[in-house]
């Protein structure tokens, strides 16, 4: 490797089972459809345990393993090529081991480096940031970053929600399940698409958090907390702010104009959320590359089926820009690529 740059060869995907319509889902939770259709935009999401029953079908190692093979297949490398493994998630199906050792073991990876990332939705982006730097710093060759999230493993199914407050009631139908995997490599390989920025910021100093997952242990698991909540007026006066700063700083960096850009991935809130941040970034130019009306909010699966969409249509030369925001504790993240 000359220049440093580093290449993204290819994406892969994994959602777990049929999409879950609004129908359906309203019926399970006794809650309105007409309020999910215009409160969250979303028209479907997919679970990885069945919602009659409560089975666990997929695990999020199950996910993120599948959606690897599927990126390492379609790569133009070989498993055996992989140095590294990354994961970026908020939901690990255990705290000890860690899910992504779960993962390289279902794939058949010895003997490389393994790191997992707890984050919310800038988790695939801390992933991709770690991943490019192992790589340009010329000390590795090829690795698979990987991004996911099994939401439903906190929502009690359980419970009478037909008197629910909105608050509590939205992590019911916002949510669903997911994984993205994506091999990285120092030379055009596959793809062919130059990860040309990254971009990671911690910017809640002194700011209170907008989003809360607890994790109970056997001394407070029958506390009465709700296992999710978010601050959702903050939420939403904040981040399309913030989508905005993202933007013009990735930009700046780039060397960019807005014009330039043929593909803008926006932060995947919910269908409503994404509308509204989308009409805010306000570049008429770029074609809008989005998924959460379909799959749901699976956190760190998010920008993965974002640039798995993307790929379809991106050809030489074209650029694109993402911009990804956790309300957890307020991080700034987002990322640019450049198909050569």
């Amino acid at each position: 490797m000359t220049d440093n740059q580093v290449y993204l060869a290819s994406v892969g995907t994994a959602l777990p089972g049929d999409p879950v319509g609004n129908a359906e889902l309203a019926k399970v939770l006794g809650a309105n459809e007409e309020w999910i259709e215009v409160f969250i935009g979303t028209r479907t999401r997919h679970f990885a345990r069945d919602l009659t029953t409560g089975e666990v079908r997929w695990s999020l190692a199950d996910l993120c393993a599948r959606a690897a093979e599927r990126a390492v297949k379609s790569s133009g490398v070989d498993l055996a090529d992989i140095e590294f493994v990354v994961l970026g998630t908020a939901t690990p199906d255990t705290l000890m081991p860690a899910t992504v050792n779960n993962v390289a073991d279902q794939l058949g990876i010895d003997q490389v480096p393994t790191f997992q990332l707890q984050s919310g939705c800038a988790g695939a982006v801390q992933a991709l940031s770690l991943g490019r730097t192992l790589i340009a710093s010329g000390e590795y060759r090829t690795g698979l970053v990987i991004g996911g999230d099994v939401c439903s493993k906190h929502l009690d199914l359980n419970r009478d929600l037909s008197k629910a407050a909105p608050s509590d009631l939205v992590n019911f139908v916002l949510f669903g399940d997911g994984a993205g995997a994506a091999v990285l490599t120092d030379e055009p390989r596959g793809e062919q698409v130059a990860v040309k920025q990254v971009l990671n910021r911690f910017t809640g100093l002194g700011r209170k958090a907008g989003q809360v997952i607890e994790w109970f242990g056997l001394a407070d698991r029958f506390d009465d907390r709700q296992a999710l909540t978010e601050d959702y007026k903050a939420i939403e006066e904040q981040v399309p702010v913030m989508a905005v700063e993202i933007l013009w700083e990735l930009l700046g960096e780039l060397g960019w104009d807005a014009g330039e850009l043929d593909y803008l991935l926006p932060p995947q809130l919910s269908g409503r959320m994404t509308r509204k941040i989308t009409e805010q970034l306000d570049v008429p130019t770029a074609t809008e590359v989005s998924c959460v009306a379909e799959t749901g909010n699976n956190g760190n699966a998010l920008p993965f089926l974002q640039i798995e969409r993307l790929l379809e249509t991106m050809s030489a030369g074209q650029k694109a820009l993402a911009v990804a925001i956790e309300s957890s504790k307020w991080i700034k993240a987002g990322f640019a690529l450049e198909k050569v």
